[in-house]
């Protein structure tokens, strides 16, 4: 990864206070207490960002902010140095399968551009292209469920959903959480493949992947943020010192497996 750019973080959050009254302890349970991050934008260059740590310690409501689905109780949430508007949100997949069910794969993933006002015709096409991009061909006129299609095929509808209007961010969290070990090493090379096809490639994105395991979080970050709960709180922040194309050999590599052991560690509270 480069030296950083001169521009204003892609994503911040200022002084952000999050509460929720408790109903049964009758009194406010507070997540964030003037909690503070900043995710800085490279010039010309993608990057996973990676947000782990234990539950409750916010880090899906992080991307809840960023996506506009919540605000903060109080606090500023920021994106390439503007408060976040209607237009700014960022497209979020979701570790349910949140496609429609009675709409089509085709028809799924053009539905971004439909909203927008795009024509019909132009919206399809570019969802079919998006739609080979992510190696769903054949599968475009099928209703997206099962058992018409896996799990793993139905986050690849989402995630093409979230890419087909052309976003320089894309928001994951633990989107292959539901899938089995098999499925979830699968898609965990798809999304490093896919992120790496020139199509998506020259888009530049910023991808911020909230995820509870380490070999995924070692696997696909460039940043990676570990967080603790109580209030919520970046304990640790890490550049894993590795290629930024990997392929499948990098799993038995030394440092892939020092670093990630070294995760584990900070992530169990043998590191501080």
């Amino acid at each position: 990864m480069s030296q950083s750019s001169d521009l204003p973080p892609i994503l911040e959050l200022r002084g952000i206070h999050q509460t929720y009254f408790d109903d049964k302890k009758q009194q406010d349970f507070v997540v964030f207490n003037d909690f503070s991050l900043a995710i800085e934008d490279y010039t010309n260059l993608g990057q996973f960002v990676v947000i782990m740590g234990k539950s409750g310690c916010g880090k899906s409501t992080l991307l809840r902010y960023w996506s506009g689905l919540q605000k903060p109780t109080a606090g500023e949430v920021l994106i390439s140095g503007k408060p976040i508007g209607d237009k700014q949100s960022i497209p979020m997949v979701f570790q349910q399968y949140s496609s429609l069910e009675w709409y089509t794969v085709l028809e799924n993933v053009a539905l971004p551009l439909t909203l927008k006002g795009v024509s019909k015709k132009e919206a399809h096409e570019k969802a079919m292209d998006m739609i080979k991009v992510v190696g769903l061909e054949g599968h475009e006129n099928k209703f997206a469920k099962t058992p018409q299609l896996s799990g793993g095929q139905l986050q690849r509808v989402a995630i093409a959903r979230s890419l087909v209007a052309n976003p320089s961010m894309i928001l994951l969290d633990e989107p292959f959480g539901a899938l089995d070990g098999f499925t979830r090493a699968k898609m965990q090379f798809f999304l490093l493949d896919l992120f790496q096809k020139s199509e998506v490639a020259d888009l530049n994105p910023t991808v911020v992947l909230v995820t509870h395991d380490p070999r995924e979080a070692v696997l696909l970050g460039n940043d990676i943020y570990i967080m603790d709960a109580n209030p919520g709180r970046v304990i640790k922040h890490l550049k894993p010192e590795l290629p930024n194309t990997r392929d499948r050999a990098i799993r038995k590599d030394s440092r892939f497996i020092e670093i990630v052991s070294y995760v584990e560690d900070v992530m169990e509270g043998n590191i501080k």
